[in-house]
């Protein structure tokens, strides 16, 4: 990763911010995406402190508006001539339905809305560095779900989990189509499942969801470390040079849904993602 400059949005806690760790220790520049100056700062000075000399930049950004992708994206173009690698991992479960300014459901802005505009606004600083990888987070959450493209926005019967999953459906039809129109460009793409991680999910809803995750972390999940070797070995791994359109869990190909690999929906999906991507044109 020496030389590497790579993007890496909710880089401020959790698998992220282990994820940004780790590829700046290995020599990467590292570029970290976050909402919160305080995380934001702590991140940095963690960072610093564990990998002496580590070239790391940050930028602000509230990603489930619109105009604020559109504004990180724009201003990571700006200061980076090139990408290396682009790690989408910025996202939430809601337990109750919001609605952001733009109009859509904040589940599918950030989770999904997020990874469409910067990946698509970054393209050709990631071309520039071609071979280069785009990287998202997805989940095993997404199983059991399929997308209602007559209420992408869940305006009917919102269910938090039953939301996130279907978000991260998204993430991986999202890939898929993603690296069907990458081919040739020399920018792969791929997404993972990180594994139930003990991190900050869940902790801004409140109630008996935020005990019962919270219950759940304790019992079942895995240390952030752990969640975050997935997303390195597809950001870094020659094993994975060549491999796009996957799905990825424990650093190995994995077979998601079957509603995961229906290309036409796929399809669909990037068709809907980019009429609304195109309100900020």
């Amino acid at each position: 990763m020496q030389g590497k400059v790579c993007v890496i949005t909710g880089a401020t806690s959790g698998i992220g911010l282990i994820a940004a760790e780790r590829l700046a220790a290995e020599g990467a520049r590292v570029v970290l995406v976050g909402r919160d100056k305080a995380r934001g700062e702590a991140a940095l000075a963690r960072i610093g402190a564990r990998v002496p000399g580590a070239r790391l930049a940050i930028h602000y950004a509230d990603l489930s508006l619109l105009a604020e992708m559109e504004r990180a994206a724009a201003a990571i173009a700006a200061a980076e001539p090139r990408v290396d690698v682009l790690i989408n991992n910025a996202g939430a479960m809601f337990t109750r339905r919001g609605v952001t300014a733009d109009g859509l459901e904040r589940t599918f802005a950030l989770n999904h809305m997020a990874y469409f505009v910067l990946s698509n606004r970054l393209r050709e600083r990631l071309s520039a560095a071609a071979p280069a990888r785009i990287v998202s987070v997805a989940s095993e959450a997404h199983r059991g779900n399929t997308l209602d493209f007559a209420d992408l926005q869940s305006e009917r019967n919102y269910r938090g989990f039953t939301v996130y999953g279907r978000s991260k459906l998204a993430n991986i039809l999202f890939t898929r189509e993603l690296a069907r129109r990458l081919a040739g460009t020399g920018v792969t793409a791929n997404c993972l499942h990180p594994g139930f991680v003990a991190t900050r999910f869940g902790d801004n809803n409140g109630g008996l969801v935020r005990l019962g995750i919270g219950i759940a972390k304790n019992f079942f999940a895995i240390a952030p470390e752990k969640g975050a070797e997935t997303i390195v070995y597809l950001a870094r791994s020659p094993e994975v040079a060549g491999s796009t359109g996957g799905y990825f869990a424990k650093s190995r190909p994995a077979t998601p849904s079957m509603a995961a690999q229906d290309d036409a929906a796929a399809k669909r999906l990037w068709e809907e993602s980019a009429k609304l991507a195109k309100l900020m044109v």
